[in-house]
């Protein structure tokens, strides 16, 4: 013990000395200067990726490149480095007589992590290695701090997701990750914008944060001297956007969940939700599976994905079930010959299925769904017809007014989207509403209360019209092969250093 804990002083010790000669190299260039941090600005011409595939028409052309110093191997009167940039890793060739000798002489203090301009030609090293030949090189940035050792890579789970900036250095797959988080949605973008679809923007803080079952996070506005709360969702003001004659709309936001972590989860996170008038449900699944096999194919160059270790079929039709047929398949258990509550609490309590007292039938039915079914659902699957319960804004199927006009899709047993035949029922949502309020008093601290400006916009008329939203986090997920909601949030929710154990 003792000696491991005189290790790592020594380690200490040596970082600290690295550190001070860093500063102390930084301290010189100004003294001589050539302050890298007085460099406003470097032309680029291109990058690592762009000169690698066009080698053909780039070979002995001039090209200036700027990226980090990630390596670096001196031999006398010519070295080699590699410079990292947004596309990747490209060599270059280093010789004092080509850079002149002051200028290798400060090249050969450059330290990894550097960041640096060069200019010069593109050829291919005796082994075949594209390289830049350099003729000029100019310190844009000095690093005072060391990387992680190259070799092993950063791989502490905690470090990775505070100091994402690190992580996206010295991690590849982790770049890719995140440049194609950014394809994704602009692939979604443009297919909604080719449908018709109008995308807008909607209040973060809002006076009652309705649409979804989940807790908000609460503050006050000083302003106006009123709490307010973060959105839990969307909806509400785009269907208000609906009533007013917007008839297709989308939003891609951030909404925020005051819930606990894990890889399913994060208290804030990206909601599409998208609204189309004069259509149902059934709408809603088609664009749904004709958007994501879109979006993979765009994205991925296939509609089959891997998922861990699952291949994921996107480019075949999707499974459509109902709740009620999704449980028989699981349990053996009708919940259509299920008489009444009572009955449904008897089965919940022979199978060991908790429930509140305030639990109808179709609460137990939900709960029954998540207990037995939703780890099955692997490749894509609609589940469809939800309880009235679990369903306060959605419409009511009209030959079975105890179930509505609902769908979620999931994928990796994982929930990927939420869809309605909108209630467009003033008189009825009021209703939902009470139901809700009275759900909220009993202490469910996720049920919705009333809120009066939507329904007077229902009261002044809403088209019939579907409606979903898209956990866009889980989606980057499944097309990137990430198994945690972390891996593809750029800045996750952390607690505060020296807070995690209390």
């Amino acid at each position: 013990m003792a000696e491991t804990q005189n290790q790592n002083k020594e380690k200490q010790q040596d970082l600290g000395q690295l550190l001070k000669v860093r500063r102390e190299k930084l301290s010189a260039l100004q003294e001589a200067g050539k302050d890298p941090f007085q460099i406003t600005k470097y032309d680029v011409t291109h990058h690592s990726g762009e000169i690698k595939a066009q080698f053909e028409a780039l070979e002995n052309k001039a090209v200036s490149i700027a990226g980090r110093l990630m390596s670096k191997r001196v031999m006398g009167k010519a070295s080699f480095c590699h410079v990292q940039d947004l596309e990747g890793t490209i060599q270059c060739y280093v010789a004092r007589d080509s850079i002149g000798e002051e200028s290798y002489a400060d090249f050969k203090k450059y330290d990894i992590g550097d960041l640096v301009g060069i200019e010069g030609f593109v050829f291919k090293t005796m082994t075949g290695e594209t390289s830049v030949h350099a003729e000029k090189m100019t310190l844009l940035s000095k690093s005072l701090q060391i990387l992680p050792e190259k070799w092993h890579g950063l791989t502490n789970t905690d470090i990775r997701y505070r100091q994402r900036y690190t992580d996206l250095i010295m991690n590849e797959d982790v770049r890719k990750t995140f440049v194609a988080r950014s394809k994704i949605i602009s692939s979604i973008r443009r297919y909604l914008d080719e449908k018709g679809f109008l995308e807008v923007e909607t209040p973060m803080l809002v006076g009652n944060a309705g649409g979804a079952a989940a807790r908000p996070f609460e503050t006050h506005y000083n302003a106006l001297n009123e709490d307010v709360k973060l959105r839990i969702s969307l909806e509400l003001y785009l269907k208000r956007l609906i009533v007013g004659g917007m008839e297709r709309v989308y939003e891609i936001g951030r909404v925020f969940r005051n819930e606990g972590l894990d890889t399913r989860h994060n208290p804030e996170f990206t909601l599409m939700e998208l609204y189309q008038a004069y259509t149902d449900y059934n709408g809603m699944m088609d664009l749904t599976e004709d958007m994501f096999r879109h979006v993979a194919q765009e994205v991925c160059g296939t509609t089959t994905v891997p998922y861990g270790e699952e291949m994921i079929d996107l480019g075949k039709p999707f499974e459509r079930i109902t709740m009620v047929e999704a449980v028989k398949k699981y349990t053996g258990i009708d919940f259509d010959e299920v008489a009444d509550t009572e009955a449904a609490k008897k089965l919940a309590d022979e199978r060991e299925v908790h429930y509140e007292a305030r639990h109808t039938k179709g609460d137990i039915l939900n709960l029954f769904f998540e207990e037995f079914v939703e780890e099955h659902l692997i490749q894509p699957t609609f589940v469809m017809d939800h309880p009235v319960e679990v369903s306060p804004l959605t419409k009511r199927k009209p030959d079975k007014p105890d179930y509505v006009e609902r769908f979620e899709l999931f994928i990796t047993a994982r929930e990927m989207c939420n869809a309605y035949s909108e209630l467009n029922d003033p008189i009825d949502q009021r209703e939902r509403f009470k139901a809700q309020e009275a759900a909220l008093a009993a202490g469910d601290e996720e049920a919705n209360t009333t809120d009066e400006d939507f329904l007077n916009a229902l009261e002044i008329g809403m088209p019939p019209t579907g409606g979903i939203g898209y956990g866009i986090d889980r989606l980057v997920m499944l097309l990137t092969n990430q198994p945690a909601i972390r891996d593809v949030l750029l800045f996750p929710t952390m607690k505060s250093l020296g807070k995690e154990n209390q």
